[in-house]
Parts: structure tokens; sequence; C-alpha cells
């Protein structure tokens, strides 16, 4: 049976090996402190799987953290010159291969699906192929690495230490906010289980006039929109603003349909992602690796959109979800 924690040990050992690439790379005057925060990633990736099974105590994984924190905080982290093509050569292989270029990247959902449907059933002695219910996530992981052999195959490239490089390129291009939204997906539960949607449904319904169904449904979507800016992630304004507004107020008050209320919702949280920062992966990380002038020049562009979508939402939930 293919577990989901050897997928795990396959990302921490590649952190762990483009780590001591940057770490060897003097071209790149910060190189300790990049080798030291990425490969702390790479580590905790593989520790983690005694901790989970409480074989190791987890504190360390918090120091970890902590010192990540205080590396990219204080600037300890660069980046070096990758040993790469030129952007000629870049350039001449892209229209020799034209569209195929995506095949690799379209066969990561297509392996992905394929185990998530048809593997999932398989068994080998009576024994699952795949570690139940981590099914999707082994997919993605063997996905990649099928994507890895078939986009070496296409480009010819035989050394694996190629592919380790632009990996290693990528990750010091995007730099400590590739890890911002798995760190503000966790603030999202923090403030769960401190209280914070109990705190900020307590004031809603104290302000909300009585029987004011759109009122409570501009909050609640408005709320969500805002609680995404600050947290950069959907998925972690929601149990707040459900726990404060959509469920009391909305479902449990005014009767309103919970998967429309809980799905249009969100849709009103991904609206907050269009024009946040915090959503570091879909805002600033595009445009560090495409070397844009304006950083936030993907905010400004979808800003107008959000609005949009936002009031759009906000329509069709009074119409539809009550």
């Amino acid at each position: 049976m293919i577990k989901a924690e050897w997928f795990y040990w396959l990302v921490g050992l590649s952190f762990l090996v483009m780590a001591s690439q940057m770490v060897t790379d003097r071209s790149n005057p910060k190189r300790y402190g990049t080798g030291a925060f990425w490969g702390l990633i790479g580590a905790g990736f593989i520790y983690s799987s005694w901790v989970v099974t409480k074989q190791a105590p987890a504190e360390p994984l918090g120091v970890a953290v902590l010192v990540m924190a205080c590396l990219a905080g204080f600037g300890f982290t660069g980046r070096g010159t990758p040993r790469t093509t030129t952007p000629e050569q870049r350039t001449a292989s892209a229209a020799k291969l034209g569209n195929k270029l995506f095949v690799p990247a379209l066969t990561i959902p297509a392996v992905a699906m394929a185990c998530a449907i048809g593997v999932k059933h398989l068994s080998i002695g009576g024994e699952p192929v795949l570690q139940e219910g981590s099914e999707t996530i082994l997919g993605l992981g063997i996905g990649a690495v099928v994507a890895l052999v078939v986009g070496m195959i296409m480009l010819r490239e035989k050394r694996i230490s190629v592919p380790v490089q632009s990996g290693r390129s990528m990750l010091e291009a995007m730099g400590w906010a590739m890890l911002l939204p798995q760190m503000l997906a966790t603030l999202g539960a923090i403030f769960q289980v401190s209280g914070v949607g109990d705190q900020v449904g307590k004031i809603a319904t104290s302000v909300l006039p009585e029987g004011s169904l759109y009122i409570a449904v501009v909050v609640y979507c408005v709320g969500m929109f805002v609680f995404t800016m600050i947290m950069g992630n959907a998925f972690a304004a929601f149990p707040v603003m459900t726990a404060a507004v959509g469920w009391p107020v909305l479902i449990g008050h005014f009767d309103g349909n919970p998967a429309a209320v809980l799905a249009i919702g969100m849709l009103a949280g991904f609206c907050g992602t269009l024009v946040t920062p915090m959503a570091a992966n879909f805002n600033i990380v595009p445009a560090a690796l495409l070397e844009l002038k304006d950083q936030y020049g993907p905010i400004k562009a979808q800003l107008p959109t959000a609005g949009v979508l936002l009031g759009c939402n906000i329509l069709i939930m009074a119409l539809f979800a009550f």
C-alpha cells in the first residue's frame, strides 16, 4: 500500500536537496539563511510523521517555525543565480514545443483524478493500493512525479539535477510568501478556537435591526470579504463568519437554505482573495514569477471584478437562499 507519508517524505527530501544547493551557491550573499529556511521546512515534513504518531514531541516544529519567521522577517533569505538556460534558449524551446508545454501541467490533475476515482478501488491481496482517505493527496503526488518524467522525456533531459535546480530557483523567487496561505489557514483555526467568531456574532446581532434579513445578508457577505482580505484565505474566514452570522442568524433565525447560504458565502469570501496581498499565492507570487514591474498589478486589475462579483453574490443570496 502506498502511504501518504511517503509523499510527504519525498517533498521534505526535495526541500532538503534544494536547501543544500542554496547553501553551496556562492552567488547568493544570504545563502546560509536561505538554506536554513528551506532546510527547516524539509526537515519538518519528515519529522512530522513521528509527531503525528506521538513518537516525537511537537515542540521542535514550533521552534522551527519561530526560527523561520526570524530568518524571513529579518531579511536573512535571498536569491542566488541558478544554473539554467539563457532567455534566448528558453524562447527557442518554447517556440519549438508550442502548446505541448502544457502537457506536463495537465498530467498532474489527470493522474490525480484517475487515482481519486479509479485507483481508489484497486487492491492487491485484499489491501488497497492507495492509503484509504488519502487517495486525492496521493494522486496529486503521483501526478507530480509522472509530470516530471513526462516533462523530462519531452525535453530530452536526462539529468535530474536540472529540474531540481529549476525548482530551487522557483523557491527562491517566491520566497517566504509561498508559505503564507498555510500560515494564515492556521491563523483561522486559532481565531475559531479562541472564540473570535462568537464575539463577532455578539457584535453583529447587537447591531442588526430586528427582522432585517437583507442587512444580515450584506453583513455576512461583506464580513466574509473583509475577513478573507485580512486572513488571505476564504477557508480561514469561513468558520469565523459562519459561526458569527451565517449559521445562527441566516440559517437559524431566518431559515435560510444551508447549502445555498454557505456556498454563496464562500464565493463572497473568494472575492476578497482577489484584492489582498495576503493571498500571496494568487496575487504576489505570480507577480514575482512573471517579474512584473508593479507587484500589486494583479490586485489593481482584479479590484473592479471583485466588487461586481461581491454585489452579485449578495443579490443571489438575498433572492434565492430564503
